[in-house]
């Protein structure tokens, strides 16, 4: 599909995933709000909570460090605990140091006082923030998330991963959205590949794919074409429909 909407790549950070004791849902989330925002995710990567490792991907996917893509999500990593590291990695490699912020710490020190808690060590990490880094507001928790270059820095727990990502995402440079169509066919999906095939050299500048499923009348197959012009989508669609018979 052609498009000069920005891209994006989500980097997911913790031991936790790759063991398969915490089911991912995070890049699932942010995946359906950037193309709704029309922004193009082209990679989700996940790594081990090792800085060496978060630090090189970050600068393989961030385009301000001569990586890959316009925007760079990261979830995971910026609790309170010992192995929560991704704030030190994100410095790392954006060539900078964490310190504790102060408007960070009045967040949260704000947050302990209302809840009658003290603001411990422990809590204190989370204000911890690389030095040149703007805040991302954390309507949940109180602890912020950051973004340095074109790294935006956002909380693995579900719950605030989200309202970060709703109060970061209105303020960035979005693209146009992408519009899909799916059709439905009670066929397999060796029976329409030669038809999908010529309908996606009539139009290169669409995106068409095929999803085959079964149930209990037996197979089928989804079919769908996506583009950024809807008139266009809706032009394949019909030109699909007429070869399909349908």
């Amino acid at each position: 599909m052609q498009s000069d909407n920005p891209t994006a790549a989500i980097l997911v950070i913790g031991d936790e995933i790759l063991s398969g004791r915490t089911r991912e849902g995070n890049a699932h989330h942010l995946a359906q709000v950037l193309t709704a925002s029309g922004i193009n995710l082209c990679e989700i990567r996940v790594v081990r909570d090792e800085q060496d490792d978060i630090v090189e991907a970050i600068r393989a996917l961030d385009s301000s460090l001569g990586g890959k893509y316009d925007l760079l999500f990261t979830s995971g990593g910026i609790g309170p605990t010992h192995d929560d590291i991704t704030a030190d990695a994100v410095a790392v490699a954006h060539g900078t140091t964490v310190v504790v912020n102060d408007v960070a710490r009045a967040i949260l020190q704000a947050r302990c006082d209302r809840m009658g808690t003290e603001l411990t060590p422990g809590r204190l990490r989370m204000a911890r923030i690389p030095i040149g880094a703007s805040l991302i507001e954390n309507a949940v928790s109180g602890a912020p998330g950051f973004s340095i270059g074109n790294t935006h820095v956002m909380a693995g727990v579900p719950e605030v991963f989200r309202a970060m990502v709703a109060w970061l995402l209105p303020r960035l440079q979005a693209g146009r959205p992408v519009q899909s169509r799916s059709i439905e066919v009670r066929r397999g999906e060796s029976e329409v590949a030669e038809d999908l095939k010529q309908l996606a050299a009539e139009f290169p500048d669409l995106s068409l794919g095929s999803y085959p499923f079964h149930d209990e009348t037996g197979w089928g197959t989804n079919l769908v074409v996506r583009g950024l012009d809807e008139a266009r989508v809706d032009e394949a669609v019909a030109a699909l429909k007429q070869r399909l018979d349908l």
